[in-house]
């Protein structure tokens, strides 16, 4: 078993970033570019457990904002869970997070976050 604390110090503007761009959509009230960006942040974050809450916190807030029902509802347990699962290290690997996909599906992660993944850990 392998517990993950704290993102690696290279990889967190890369998490980051995505947060920013996430920020800068919703704003704009342009919520399926902030949810894109959101995914994002959440497999680059998923294996560490503030990170990975914090994006589920921001899509429970997408969900409420855009009156979602399926989101905010499926948003609550991975709120509770899903930091204790990255605590643990048992994530579904490249899982976007979102309510429309199981909360336990594995996805292959895109190309791109791969390599930011694979160079920065």
């Amino acid at each position: 078993m392998k517990i993950n604390t704290f993102m690696p110090g290279k990889l967190k503007p890369f998490f980051m970033e995505e947060l920013k761009k996430a920020e800068h959509y919703f704003v704009k009230q342009d919520f399926q570019i902030c949810w894109y960006h959101l995914e994002r942040a959440h497999i680059l974050g998923q294996p560490y457990p503030y990170h990975h809450t914090l994006v589920h916190w921001k899509m429970l807030l997408i969900g409420i904002k855009i009156k979602n029902r399926r989101e905010i509802v499926g948003q609550i347990p991975r709120l509770l869970v899903g930091g204790v699962k990255s605590f643990v290290g048992e994530i579904p690997v490249g899982n976007t997070g979102g309510a429309n996909v199981p909360p336990l599906k594995s996805m292959e992660i895109p190309a791109d976050l791969n390599c930011i993944i694979y160079e920065n850990r």
